[in-house]
C-alpha cells in the first residue's frame, strides 16, 4: 500500500483525545444526529434530492474527472440520485484509521459489501483511485461551519487524509443539511477547514 493510497496522521493526531473541546463536540454531534435521524423519509428524500441537484449544476463538478463520494449512512444525505450519472467515482473503505479510496461507477461490475462500521463500501479487490485525477471530495459531516470547519464523526478519518500532501490541495465540499449548517462548530489545531458545504439550500463556499 502507497502513500498515495492512505492518509497518514498529522503531526496532531485528531485521535488524541485530549482536547478542551471533546465535550462540546460530543454534546453537539449528539443533539444533531437526533435531530438528523428524526427527518421523516419523504422529507430526507426530498432534501437530499436538492443538494444533488445543487452540486449537479456546478460549473467544478461537471468539469471534474474523477469525484470522490460516499455511500449513505446514518440518514447522511442521499447522493445516489449523483452516483447513477456513468462518470468516474470514489468511494471510500475504512481500513484501520485510514480511508482506502477505489474507483466505481454506475455500471461496474465491483461489489459494494457492508463494511466494519455498517456502511457500504468497495470490495477491496477492487480497483484503487489515482489520486492525481481526483478533482472533487464530497465529504459527509454531521455538521459545517461558514469558514469550511466541519463537525465529523470522531474518529478522524478525514482530518487524517486531508491533513495528507497527496490530497491537502484537493477542493473539499461538507454535504449536510440545512440544519447542521451552523455559524461556528468547536474545532482544534488539526481540524482541516473544507472550500465550502452544500445543503439542501444551495452551495456555500467558505468564508475563511
Amino acid at each position: 500500500m502507497s502513500q498515495a493510497d492512505i492518509a497518514q496522521p498529522a503531526a496532531a493526531d485528531p485521535s488524541n483525545h485530549n482536547s478542551a473541546n471533546i465535550d462540546a463536540k460530543a454534546t453537539l454531534r449528539r443533539s444533531l444526529l437526533k435531530a438528523r435521524q428524526a427527518i421523516p423519509p419523504h422529507l430526507w428524500q426530498h432534501k437530499s434530492h436538492r443538494i444533488c441537484q445543487h452540486l449537479a449544476q456546478w460549473p467544478q463538478f461537471r468539469q471534474a474527472r474523477t469525484i470522490l463520494a460516499y455511500c449513505s449512512f446514518r440518514n447522511e444525505p442521499d447522493l445516489s440520485p449523483l452516483l447513477v450519472q456513468h462518470r468516474s467515482w470514489g468511494l471510500p473503505r475504512c481500513e484501520d484509521k485510514f480511508l482506502i479510496w477505489h474507483r466505481w461507477y454506475a455500471a461496474c461490475d465491483w461489489p459494494l459489501q457492508t463494511g466494519a462500521y455498517g456502511i457500504m463500501e468497495p470490495d477491496p479487490s477492487s480497483p484503487r483511485v489515482d489520486p492525481d485525477r481526483v478533482d472533487l471530495i464530497l465529504v459527509p459531516a454531521v455538521a459545517c461551519d461558514v469558514k469550511g470547519y466541519r463537525l465529523g464523526y470522531g474518529g478522524g478519518f478525514y482530518d487524517r487524509m486531508l491533513s495528507h500532501p497527496r490530497w491537502a490541495n484537493k477542493r473539499t465540499i461538507g454535504i449536510v443539511f440545512e440544519c447542521a449548517r451552523l455559524p461556528q462548530v468547536p474545532r482544534d489545531d488539526w481540524d482541516q477547514p473544507l472550500h465550502g458545504l452544500c445543503t439542501e439550500s444551495g452551495l456555500f463556499l467558505a468564508r475563511q
